[in-house]
């Protein structure tokens, strides 16, 4: 701690970070113009962002006077919340620790190609957040309409590759999710490895594009199968060319 200039704790910092990254979204404006309009440099805001630099009470009222919000109640003087164990992540997963991964909790409007119509979009929601019991990054996939299928499972965030990957390990059965590492609004995108239902009891092995993004940029998602009638399918669509047209992700032969 710095005398005269105090930093907020893990859990505060968390929470602070994550209505500043909602605030961003849900303005749609740059990280550089926060920092600008907050007379603040990016890169203190991207490392308090990241977790890799606490909040000082100077950088909060300063971000407070440039969005018009009230950060501090954010992070203010609730309790902890329960299963928020200090550690890191199993080697396996990446051995990050909480605080460096924090700006990757949130709930994301996540996308594929419908399996069942290839002129349709699939749409869902995918909440991140951390698993004081494991201590790692956990997801969940909630508002499917097959929510039979819903995937939970751990988040692996390696240096090396600079991914994200959602694993699901059921028995033994794989499911993984290779995501980019989100842009300055948050966007993920890259490939689903799954299986699919077919007839009977017969799966088959598919890969699909897909694309997580912070639900708060939307107002009133679609959820569901998204057909071509649907006033967001056109939108769905824009968002899913954007992988493979980008390079994003890519299919080999």
């Amino acid at each position: 701690m710095v005398q005269g200039d105090p930093y907020l704790s893990d859990h505060q910092n968390s929470a602070v970070a994550e209505r500043v990254r909602e605030e961003i979204a849900r303005r749609r404006i740059s990280r550089q113009r926060l920092a600008n309009d907050a007379r603040i440099s990016l890169s203190t805001l991207e490392k308090a962002l990241s977790g890799h630099r606490p909040f000082t009470l100077a950088t909060i009222i300063r971000l407070e006077q440039a969005m018009g919000v009230v950060l501090r109640e954010a992070g203010g003087t609730q309790s902890p919340p329960v299963n928020d164990k200090h550690g890191h992540a199993p080697e396996e997963l990446g051995a990050y620790s909480r605080a460096s991964v924090s700006w990757l909790e949130g709930t994301y409007l996540t996308l594929r190609p419908s399996f069942g119509d290839p002129n349709a979009i699939f749409a869902y929601c995918t909440e991140i957040a951390w698993d004081g019991d494991r201590t790692c990054l956990g997801f969940r996939e909630r508002e499917r309409s097959d929510a039979s299928f819903s995937q939970q499972g751990s988040v692996s965030v390696p240096h090396l590759s600079g991914h994200i990957y959602l694993v699901t390990n059921s028995s033994g059965q794989y499911r993984m999710a290779i995501l980019s590492r989100p842009s300055i609004t948050g966007e993920m995108f890259g490939l689903l490895t799954t299986l699919r239902a077919g007839q009977g009891s017969h799966l088959t092995p598919v890969s699909t594009p897909i694309a997580l993004l912070p639900i708060s940029a939307f107002t009133q998602p679609s959820l569901g199968r998204i057909l071509a009638a649907d006033h967001h399918h056109e939108a769905y669509s824009a968002i899913m060319r954007r992988i493979t047209g980008e390079s994003y992700a890519g299919f080999v032969g």
